[in-house]
């Protein structure tokens, strides 16, 4: 059974090197901020499980063989009537990147909680919600929070990433939406700025913990891109600077495997400290490779730089 769950929306990803309106071809993968984070544990040697719905369109298979083959118990997802969500990513003339989703009606929105089976979760050590799968439907959003209570009443552990996306919801709805869910969560995981100027109104880490904590939550995971982590526990801070392990490539899914080294660290029962090496050490190989999941690191390397550091 899974020692880790993950509840949320995976994607069908079509990825162009040329600007969206030139682009005669794109590359397939899959992507989804609670996907990757199950991928850079599960690669790490965490049990990981995953919740969605997928739809019963050509992709289903793709969907099915490619989240298996990365180890990702599948029992916990729905196969339900419609599409599966897609995102096209391109990379535009000035060098950043575009993005058009198809994602609303997918299956994934149509997550309830009447679909949720509640021993899958009782099973586990850890639950990780998304506010992305909160913020893409409002059965989604019951479901998330249906989920953590569950979760809680089973003494599992919590973890949250509030990952506010502006396109997706406004500040006041995600902040309602944090504010309903933290009684349950033991583990927060934002990031600075992105979450903290619209959730706290603040790009202040220190006011970020402190108001994290005041909310009731044990551990708090703040991550802030090239600046490095804070983590928290109430009592000590540990601050960490990027791991660098060779050219950045592409910053896509360094939060995700950040988070994701870190709950496995914490469920492999390492220290806080130790805990937080291994997340930063694979957000640092993770963005030496494109997109969000293909150079994710796998338990061998990132440990023998975990021992290395040691010495």
């Amino acid at each position: 059974m899974p020692e880790m769950i993950s509840i949320g929306e995976c994607l069908i990803e079509l990825f162009s090197k040329e600007p969206i309106q030139k682009a005669a071809t794109f590359n397939r993968s899959l992507g989804g901020d609670s996907f990757n984070i199950l991928v850079a544990a599960s690669r790490l040697g965490t049990k990981t499980g995953y919740i969605t719905n997928f739809g019963d369109d050509p992709f289903e298979s793709y969907l099915r063989k490619t989240i298996t083959s990365e180890n990702i118990d599948v029992s916990g997802i729905n196969v339900v009537a419609g599409f599966n969500s897609v995102a096209f990513i391109a990379v535009k003339s000035d060098g950043d990147r575009e993005f058009v989703y198809y994602r609303k009606g997918s299956a994934a929105t149509k997550i309830h909680p009447n679909d949720l089976n509640e021993t899958y979760i009782a099973n586990a050590k850890i639950l990780h919600c998304s506010g992305i799968a909160q913020a893409i439907s409002t059965t989604t959003k019951d479901t998330v929070l249906r989920a953590a209570k569950v979760a809680k009443q089973n003494d599992l552990l919590v973890s949250y990433d509030p990952n506010y996306r502006h396109q997706l919801w406004g500040h006041n709805d995600a902040k309602q939406g944090m504010q309903e869910l933290m009684p349950y969560v033991d583990i927060f995981m934002p990031s600075l700025p992105a979450d903290s100027e619209p959730l706290f109104d603040s790009d202040n880490p220190d006011e970020v913990i402190r108001k994290s904590h005041e909310m009731g939550v044990k551990i708090v995971v703040l991550t802030m891109g090239e600046i490095g982590a804070i983590v928290s526990d109430g009592n000590k801070q540990y601050k960490i600077s990027p791991y660098i392990y060779g050219k950045v490539v592409d910053t896509t899914g360094a939060g995700d495997s950040f988070k994701g080294g870190f709950l496995h660290g914490f469920l492999s029962n390492k220290s806080i400290e130790e805990s937080t090496l291994i997340g930063n050490i694979s957000a640092g190989i993770t963005i030496t490779g494109r997109g969000a999941t293909n150079a994710m690191p796998y338990r061998k390397q990132v440990y023998a730089i975990l021992e290395s550091t040691k010495r």
